[in-house]
């Protein structure tokens, strides 16, 4: 069984949340800025720099909302334990931009009463849910 652990950032301004539209393997959904940590970089750093490369803006980390684990099947058969490590974040920099050549391809602010109409991944309602939106 592969591992994989990634950490993530939930970011509400203006009752609007940051996501990203992920795009990889043939499979879609919006889902919450970040991505994998790389070897020995600190999961907090990871979230940083994610949230940079998926939707151009800096970030600070206000705290550590928790972490969510899950076992699925990849798109290639295998299965996959995944740890998602969830900060509650807020912009002090950069500009709204489109990750080019990676796992996403479209960064927006979504009015937090549209998120549950949208195409998404499970992570989006458990980062909600653990930064109390839900």
């Amino acid at each position: 069984m592969l591992l994989r652990v990634a950490a993530y950032a939930i970011v509400v301004e203006d009752d609007r949340l940051l996501l990203t539209h992920w795009n990889e393997y043939g499979m879609t959904g919006w889902t919450l800025p970040g991505g994998g940590i790389e070897e020995g970089e600190d999961p907090a750093d990871a979230a940083v720099r994610e949230v940079r490369e998926e939707s151009g803006y800096d970030v600070v980390l206000d705290e550590l909302l928790g972490i969510d684990s899950f076992v699925a099947t990849r798109a290639d058969g295998r299965e996959q334990h995944a740890l998602r490590i969830v900060y509650r974040a807020h912009v002090v920099g950069g500009e709204l931009t489109d990750e080019e050549d990676g796992s996403t391809d479209e960064a927006a602010w979504i009015a937090l009463a549209e998120v549950d109409a949208l195409d998404r991944v499970s992570l989006v309602d458990v980062g909600r849910r653990l930064a109390g939106l839900l």
